[in-house]
């Protein structure tokens, strides 16, 4: 008797856990059918035409995603960009010249449980300049367009010189800047040079920047022309990030510099490449750099250098403004010539395309 009873609790026992089991698998699975979605992405690619399959050159894309409403939208679309929306109904604008082909991605979420989708498109996107200064106005420079980073202390770099906002340092003359460091004995210092930033006039994000320039002479000259985060006051340099398009030293005539700086690579361990070109400080060349959500392209005189494979974990994907500047000695401008007196770096234009 006794046997069978324990028989019979041990069967009762796997019975009741059998249907626990199928009750949790149940509850697990079975959505509602009324709460199951389908994500559908519907695009329109403003003035697509039979001639102009891939848009009309803006970039503007119109999306519609089903269903619009009820739903909560993450919606990545490939060019480095992410929303997070509880709409299905919006616009967006993709940047970057030529012909090129995004994925997007879809999550959608019910409140129960994620959905996701993806779709491939194709759009065009026309070059046009965004911004520029082609300095064509003598006197001092556009105040509407770059203001100047003042003072001595080093910069960071031990350099001596001190910049001012003078046009005795920083003048438009005959369609040119020109930006010029001095021997002369300055508040304290023994140099003065300038450094014109576009902080708080202008910054953007991802396009083409050309520098038209021409390096001055002289042991111990260090131009530069660069770009630097939105973000520093707050981020603190490198976390901000630096692109330097191109900086040259007189001390090594003729070998351009292009180098990246962000954490992990900074001051000396900058992610950097050089190239050797004829004539820097004696004729003008063409700095520039295409900058986009997976690279970013070094040129000098339209022929590339060094490409760098931009991504998410590094911060070259926000704005960044625009710096011109030239250091005399310091840590990697080396030794200053002891006979210098003067020297011009000119630069022709500046030119930002998206």
């Amino acid at each position: 008797m006794m046997k069978m009873v324990k028989i019979f609790l041990v069967s009762s026992t796997l019975l009741l856990l059998a249907m626990l089991s199928c009750s949790s698998e149940d509850s697990a699975v079975n959505i509602p059918n009324n709460m199951q979605i389908n994500v559908v992405i519907n695009t329109e690619i403003v003035g697509t035409t039979s001639s102009m399959p891939n848009g009309n050159g803006s970039g503007t894309v119109k999306f519609d995603i089903s269903p619009n409403s009820g739903v909560s939208y993450k919606i990545v679309f490939g060019d480095g960009e992410t929303i997070e929306t509880k709409t299905g109904i919006f616009t967006h604008t993709y940047r970057a010249s030529g012909t090129k082909t995004y994925e997007i991605k879809v999550t959608a979420f019910n409140g129960l449980k994620y959905y996701d989708a993806t779709k491939s498109i194709v759009v065009f996107v026309a070059t046009s300049q965004i911004w520029g200064d082609e300095f064509d106005v003598d006197g001092a420079p556009d105040s509407n367009k770059w203001g100047y980073d003042l003072g001595a202390g080093g910069w960071g770099n031990n350099e001596p010189q001190y910049y001012t906002n003078r046009t005795d340092n920083a003048i438009v003359q005959g369609g040119f800047l020109k930006i010029i460091t001095k021997k002369e004995n300055y508040l304290g210092s023994s140099y003065t040079s300038a450094r014109l930033l576009s902080k708080g006039k202008f910054s953007f994000k991802y396009g083409k920047v050309e520098f038209r320039a021409k390096m001055p002479v002289g042991g111990g000259t260090w131009p530069a022309l660069w770009l630097l985060g939105d973000n520093i006051d707050t981020a603190s340099w490198p976390a901000c990030g630096e692109i330097d398009i191109m900086e040259h030293l007189g001390n090594q005539r003729n070998k351009i510099y292009g180098t990246l700086h962000y954490p992990g690579h900074s001051g000396a361990t900058g992610d950097g490449t050089t190239t050797i070109i004829s004539n820097a400080d004696t004729e003008f060349h063409l700095y520039s750099i295409d900058w986009q959500a997976d690279s970013i392209k070094f040129y000098v005189d339209n022929q590339l250098f060094k490409t760098f494979s931009n991504s998410a974990n590094v911060p070259f994907n926000q704005n960044f403004f625009l710096i011109m500047n030239c250091a005399i000695g310091g840590n990697f401008g080396g030794a200053i010539d002891p006979n210098f007196v003067s020297s011009t770096f000119e630069i022709d234009y500046v030119r930002v395309y998206n």
